[in-house]
């Protein structure tokens, strides 16, 4: 049996949404994350990779749902709330006009629930297209010239402590999970671990952010609804008529020895383990997006893909879209996909209920945005953590690994440490100069 959904309007229009999109000229080294003003984590969103892409503030309108049809439930909301739109738009590109951040939970039955948010202000580039869409209830709302705003807060001294499990007992739950999968009852499973984080000041999401892009770059930067990290999976982009999904499993630490670091390279693209794990993860894609698509393309083999952490192997899968399926609900076919789940994804998320013993949140759920036409990103909600809702300095950190028949605990371990590593020193790291 499936639980019922329910939804909670936090910020319902009573009034049709009124959007303007005008066209902007920043000053020369504008950065978007340095447009953003000092808020609430709940009112900050951001879906930024190599300077490109959406920052926002404010809450002009959101809804949360839960339960399995929690995707639906947004789903419908937003067609109501963008189909009634009033609508100004003088750029016309994915990402302008009305534009909704999202969040969802991993599982259906978590009390964190599937979140979208319509910032009052959104912020937009593409190479050299800048833009800002403003979003009322009231009449056509005035165009503004966003500006470089105060510098982000440090969140002062940090400590951090186990989570549901420590290191050994987790390493005893991936060791069960091998011991399951080496029985024949499951092919690969993904088993997360958390951290619990306090801070001696308040959480200012700015400095998290900051952090993250600088370090990251080739990630996507995010934050909604208090959720915050930096993503190397693209779940599914939407863009005009072309769908694409970016699939990472199977890891390896970089050692930060350039040599070394291209030997451990090589090797993980020999890995029959890690091989194994990834194959697992793009056929859960590829049979996901099938029936949405046409002249679908999945290469044969992986790229390795060198983070400043570790490195992944990864493959992009991508496709024609045959039908009017918009970005949420091509995240809602894919999700939990193998990289995130196991296969096959009844049997592991059960094993995942059973061994993990911590709810996740939405940790590993679809995080991104979608426009009133149904194009938009959506990410994975990797290497990130959520702000508790009732206590700005309080934190938890997440991290999984792909656990297959060839997996080691004391390696899983391990690799969850450096999955941790980017929220860890985002948090205690001080700005470049």
């Amino acid at each position: 049996m499936t639980s019922q959904p329910t939804s909670e309007t936090d910020i319902a229009p009573h009034a049709p949404l009124v959007a303007r999109t005008v066209a902007l000229s920043p000053a020369d080294g504008t950065a978007l994350l340095a447009l953003l003003p000092a808020t609430s984590a709940r009112d900050t969103t951001s879906w930024v990779r190599r300077g490109d892409g959406l920052v926002g503030w404010g809450r002009t309108a959101s809804v949360t749902a839960h339960g399995a049809d929690r995707f639906a439930a947004l789903e419908s909301w937003w067609r109501e709330v963008s189909g009634s739109a009033v609508v100004r738009d003088e750029v016309d590109l994915p990402g302008t006009g009305p534009v909704a951040f999202g969040a969802i939970s991993y599982a259906a039955d978590s009390p964190s629930g599937a979140t979208l948010v319509v910032p009052s202000v959104v912020v937009g580039r593409r190479g050299d297209q800048w833009w800002v869409t403003t979003t009322s209830t009231d009449a056509l709302p005035p165009s503004i010239e966003p500006v470089a705003t105060s510098d982000p807060l440090s969140p002062g001294e940090v400590s951090f402590a186990d989570g549901s499990l420590s290191p050994t007992e987790w390493a005893g739950a991936v060791a069960e999970a091998v011991s399951r999968i080496q029985a024949g009852e499951l092919d690969k499973v993904v088993l997360a671990r958390d951290l619990d984080v306090r801070t001696a000041a308040p959480i200012d999401v700015r400095w998290l952010l900051g952090r993250l892009a600088e370090s990251y770059e080739s990630t996507w930067v995010f934050a909604v609804d208090g959720l915050v990290g930096a993503t190397p999976e693209m779940l599914v982009r939407r863009e005009k008529g072309l769908v694409t999904s970016r699939v990472l499993a199977g890891t390896i630490r970089r050692t930060g020895d350039d040599d070394h670091d291209l030997a451990l390279a090589a090797s993980l693209a020999r890995s029959s383990k890690d091989l194994e794990e990834h194959e697992y993860a793009v056929r859960s894609v590829a049979d996901a997006l099938a029936p949405h698509c046409s002249s679908m393309n999945v290469p044969e083999a992986p790229f390795v893909l060198h983070l400043s952490n570790v490195m992944h192997l990864a493959t992009d899968v991508a496709g024609v879209l045959t039908d009017a399926t918009t970005s949420l609900a091509l995240a809602e076919s894919l999700h939990p996909s193998a990289a995130v789940c196991g296969t096959p994804t009844l049997v592991a998320d059960a094993l995942i209920t059973e061994l993990e013993h911590m709810d996740r949140g939405r940790y590993a759920g679809p995080v991104g945005w979608m426009d009133a036409s149904g194009d938009g990103e959506w990410g994975i909600a990797l290497r990130s953590g959520a702000i508790h809702p009732n206590d700005d300095q309080r934190m938890s950190l997440y991290a999984g690994c792909g656990i297959v028949a060839g997996s080691d605990p004391e390696s899983e371990v391990a690799e969850s440490d450096a999955k941790l590593i980017p929220m860890r020193d985002a948090l205690t790291s001080a700005p470049r100069p």
